[in-house]
């Protein structure tokens, strides 16, 4: 496995020494489910508001929770070790809940980013609280129209002439 993919103790430890030494840190989180080049222009936007970007990655379970039946298609660790051998991509967590709470508290971003699917209004509040707390400046990059992984299922059903689930 890759020296970029810390759990959340190290990943704490790694933040607390780089915000001492002066950097910015970016952190953004999702499921990243089939990596697309929607994925990679959304990192790479979020990795050029700082010295680094740190991503937390939802875990097998949380995105069942989130997404459904059938998915993640990838597992956490193949989806960890794909996103850590991005160059915009500078340490990778996998946490197990739904909400990344816990990741932004061991983070504690100067910035945080999320999507254009989502607005101020949409976040969660308890993320919102944590941000607020630690006063990280909250971005939200614009949706590449065209690109997700709900998107690359439906292709690739159809064109093996099955139904999406």
């Amino acid at each position: 496995m890759s020296p970029k993919i810390v759990d959340l103790e190290e990943l704490s430890n790694h933040c607390e020494k780089l915000r001492s030494s002066g950097k910015k840190i970016v952190a953004t989180n999702g499921c990243f489910d089939l990596l697309h080049v929607g994925h990679l222009r959304y990192l790479q936007a979020a990795r050029a508001l700082g010295d680094l970007l740190v991503v937390g990655l939802n875990g097998d379970r949380s995105v069942y929770e989130l997404k459904g039946g059938g998915r993640p298609i990838t597992t956490q660790n193949d989806r960890a070790e794909i996103l850590a051998a991005l160059e915009c991509v500078d340490l990778v967590t996998i946490f197990p809940e739904i909400r990344a709470t816990k990741f932004l508290a061991a983070v504690r971003p100067a910035v945080y980013v999320k999507g254009g699917d989502y607005t101020p209004r949409t976040l969660d509040e308890e993320e919102l609280t944590i941000l607020k707390k630690i006063e990280a400046e909250i971005r939200l990059i614009p949706f590449e129209a065209g690109y997700s992984t709900s998107g690359l299922i439906e292709q690739i059903c159809k064109a093996r002439g099955e139904k999406a689930k």
